[in-house]
């Protein structure tokens, strides 16, 4: 199968992920349903598919008459058979429990022809897990996005160990239709990439804020600016040759022995979440908010990542 012939898409799970996911789908010409099981989810979906063509409108990456036709190709049902009649590609995004991800592609399988692609969106369990439990483990694949879906480019495709050629070529091709950019994962292993060094940087950041190095401002900023404003434009290993590989081995052969290795969780974070502070869903994590804040805060970082996807693209 390959492009060409995937016309119609099941987004499975209209949580934090799949409205942007099913409106990035719709936008690039697929015929697309969002399901998930509670109506009053999918009554939150359109409105966030509202937000997510306002913020890519304003921006200036699509038409309003390009976020109407994204809209008329978007269903939206609390009936799994529905979302997956005539879908040539199935993506779920149901949440991060390796069982119930299991039942899900399961009753998916029992739904579709043998030919159509289902991927999951998990951020890190193995893809040969989730795939152990269906008929035709070839055709299962991970497909990881970035939240917020809509304007982070880069998904991974990984491959588990019985995904076929044929479908990483084709998810990697509608990974490029739909306008991101694909990156292919050959081994897989829990947490992927991206995760992986994501959680790195995070675990390190945390053990600073525990051992009173800095404040989580003054470590956010840090990381925004200096950080993350290199490896926007230069990757890690890209920095390596920058740097040299000479002043690396001087520099890791003693920071490495000092950087936190520790296997479990922060004190400040399993403190908070005793306390119930989970972040922005509870008002209240590592730093306080308000809705009006909260409301402020996405339109903000919005607006900086679309600023941040045109400036790079240009580049």
């Amino acid at each position: 199968m390959t492009q060409r012939d995937i016309r119609k898409v099941a987004v499975i799970g209209a949580g934090t992920m799949g409205p942007g996911m099913a409106a990035t789908f719709a936008r690039n010409g697929f015929d697309t349903a969002l399901y998930d099981v509670k109506p009053e989810q999918l009554d939150k979906a359109k409105g966030a598919v509202d937000f997510v063509y306002t913020i890519l409108t304003g921006g200036g990456f699509m038409t309003s008459d390009d976020a109407d036709a994204g809209r008329a190709r978007t269903a939206y049902t609390t009936d799994l058979a529905e979302a997956l009649q005539g879908a040539d590609f199935v993506v779920e995004t149901v949440p991060e429990k390796k069982d119930l991800k299991q039942q899900v592609f399961q009753e998916i399988e029992a739904l579709v022809g043998d030919d159509v692609i289902l991927a999951t969106n998990t951020s890190g369990i193995p893809i040969t897990e989730i795939a152990s439990v269906t008929r035709v483990p070839g055709r299962v694949v991970g497909m990881h996005w970035s939240n917020p879906p809509h304007l982070i480019p880069v998904i991974e495709v990984i491959r588990g160990q019985e995904t076929t050629d044929e479908t990483a070529q084709a998810t990697t091709e509608i990974v490029e239709k739909i306008g991101m950019v694909p990156a292919i994962v050959d081994r897989d292993v829990a947490g992927f990439v991206e995760n992986r060094i994501l959680y790195a940087i995070m675990r390190e950041a945390l053990h600073l804020l525990d051992e009173g190095v800095a404040s989580a401002e003054a470590i956010d900023t840090i990381t925004k600016w200096g950080i993350g404003y290199k490896l926007a434009v230069i990757g890690p290993l890209e920095l390596l040759d920058v740097a040299g590989l000479d002043i690396y081995t001087s520099v890791a052969s003693y920071l490495n022995k000092d950087l936190n290795a520790s296997p479990g969780i922060s004190q400040t974070v399993t403190d908070k979440v005793a306390e119930g502070k989970l972040g922005i869903k509870t008002q209240g994590g590592l730093f306080d908010y308000t809705p009006e804040k909260i409301q402020q805060l996405q339109q903000q970082r919005g607006r900086k990542l679309v600023a941040a996807r045109k400036a790079l693209s240009d580049a």
